[in-house]
């Protein structure tokens, strides 16, 4: 591949490792039927994948509480299903002096309205902590009322704000139907916990094998229609530059064989100050060409995977990522996923909070269509 390969690999660069943000470019080809929802008040959010899987995720208070910190709840779909929970002290503006102090006596304990409920052993590398059972009951009593909810190392202190928890644990026991039931976090009742939404297998795709190698040259007779009708394809905000004629700015279009009557195209869309952004489409491989775009904000793209992965602001606290597998007709979304609000809690992120989870498995080259 070429110029959009290398820019593509250099975008990427950015880290992979960091499995990480929501995309802000939309999503445009063969989603996965059942979607997660994300839900956002005041400190609070939730972001529930379409398994059913809710994680909900609180910080400091936003603007007045500089030592930045975070809880994460999680909770699988289903009747009887515990409440897990995790704490996240911020790394990016720690004093070095508290960093080592942490490190070293690795405790933290939780103290609410002044009175301590209990310590967590805080794992070094991550510099946070699991929480226990009575940990975590006493927290979500807290966040069911205005709390002074602190986590306590020495004479440091973090505070969690409780500001719009509420609301975000009731959302979560709607998405799971909850309400109303004996584990509802919020609206306890006496309904039964069988009622309770049951949790849904993520769907299974089958990813087909592509050789990038295998480059296509197209009718030169046919490139001023095709670039027209990729740009044509491309949400009307979205300045796809690299869709021009090469002789009015434009940039190559790099073509590979999907399967034995389809191909995918990419190029260079946009470049922000700190992200950027590919085309990729599926288009017949004889005209009419038909595209259909996948997305035109691609960080990635290596024929049986498109991703896109972008930072939420300069410092990179925040990220998303976005995947789409090649399945032999289609890309499939097969993932969507952010590490939660910008709040100074560590390069790359602190959390993992899928909306789009999908089981991937690999078919045989013999079975390439």
């Amino acid at each position: 591949m070429s110029t959009v390969k290398g820019k593509l690999a250099a975008l990427w660069g950015l880290g992979r490792a960091i499995v990480v943000i929501i995309l802000m470019a939309p999503l445009h080809a063969n989603a996965l039927e059942v979607n997660g929802l994300r839900f956002e008040h005041k400190d609070w959010m939730l972001v529930c994948d379409n398994t059913r899987t809710c994680r909900a995720v609180g910080y400091q208070r936003f603007f007045e509480d500089s030592e930045a910190v975070s809880v994460l709840l999680t909770r699988k779909a289903g009747p009887n299903q515990p409440v897990h929970g995790k704490v996240k002290i911020g790394e990016l503006d720690l004093d070095d002096a508290v960093f080592q102090s942490l490190i070293s006596d690795a405790s933290l304990s939780l103290v609410i309205n002044g009175q301590e409920v209990g310590a967590a052993a805080v794992d070094p590398e991550f510099l946070g902590a699991e929480l226990s059972s009575e940990i975590l009951l006493a927290l979500l009593r807290a966040l069911r009322r205005d709390s002074v909810i602190e986590w306590v190392h020495g004479q440091y202190r973090w505070r969690l704000s409780d500001a719009g928890a509420s609301a975000v644990l009731l959302k979560m026991d709607e998405v799971q139907g909850r309400i109303g039931t004996p584990g509802a976090l919020v609206r306890k009742g006496d309904r039964q916990e069988e009622d309770v939404l049951p949790a849904l297998a993520p769907p299974v795709v089958i990813r087909a094998p592509v050789d990038v190698s295998q480059t296509v040259v197209l009718p030169a007779a046919d490139e001023v229609a095709l670039r027209a009708a990729l740009l044509a394809s491309v949400e009307d905000e979205t300045e796809c530059s690299g869709l021009a004629m090469p002789d009015d700015g434009g940039e190559p279009l790099d073509v590979v064989r999907l399967s034995d009557t389809r191909l995918a195209v990419s190029v260079s869309c946009w470049m922000a100050a700190y992200n950027g952004g590919a085309g990729v489409w599926v288009i017949n491989d004889s005209k009419p060409y038909q595209p259909i775009l996948v997305t035109e904000s691609a960080t990635d793209f290596d024929g049986e995977t498109v991703s896109a992965m972008h930072k939420g602001r300069g410092i990179g606290d925040c990220y998303a990522l976005d995947e789409w597998t090649w399945d032999g007709r289609a890309y499939v979304h097969t993932l969507s996923s952010t590490t939660g609000q910008c709040r100074g809690l560590a390069v790359g992120g602190a959390w993992d909070l899928p909306e789009i989870v999908a089981e991937v498995r690999q078919k045989e080259a013999a079975s390439l269509p």
